[in-house]
């Protein structure tokens, strides 16, 4: 066998496409936008649907990949490589999920469940900062975003350099 199941490419790019609008579009978005602007809450709602959302098809995928079959680990030729790859794959599960766990302590501390979801009419918090959750969601998308990057650049490495067409692992076709 040489690529990974259907159901795990599928939810592979999905989430993928849904990291990078979370964190390169939500984010940066929210962060902009005044606590007291109405906007906020509109789309803060949705970055918190969209969290959840991102956080149900990671335990979905680590669920699948651990009970189907998946093709040998990739051979970059250097253990160090290899042992790095694995390192990164399971960094990508934990960082993703620690997101979407310090997202929902920010929602707990700052009562955003109520207010975005109860329809309180209760105002923002005037600054997210105050709740430690905020730094701890801060650092893990940093981390996330630099992680995602290596991750990039080890397929551009399997890709260009190793010409060894490790993509076709992580695509759709027949799994030989």
């Amino acid at each position: 066998m040489n690529r990974y199941h259907p159901v795990l490419v599928g939810l592979h790019w999905l989430v993928a496409a849904m990291i990078l609008v979370a964190l390169f579009i939500g984010g940066p978005g929210l962060v902009a936008l005044e606590n007291d602007d109405p906007t906020k809450l509109f789309g803060l709602t949705g970055h918190m649907i969209w969290g959840l959302v991102i956080g149900a098809f990671m335990l979905v995928r680590l669920t699948m990949r651990l009970l189907s079959n998946n093709p040998p680990p990739a051979d970059a030729g250097k253990e160090m490589l290899n042992s790095g790859a694995k390192a990164a794959h399971l960094g990508l599960y934990v960082l993703v999920l620690a997101m979407v766990a310090s997202g929902i302590g920010i929602a707990i501390s700052a009562g955003l469940f109520e207010i975005a979801f109860g329809q309180t009419g209760a105002p923002l918090p005037a600054d997210f900062d105050v709740f430690p959750a905020r730094l701890a969601h801060r650092v893990i998308a940093t981390l996330l975003m630099i992680l995602i990057a290596m991750h990039v650049a080890g397929w551009a490495y399997h890709q260009f350099y190793l010409r060894d067409g490790l993509i076709r692992r992580m695509w759709f076709g027949k799994r030989l």
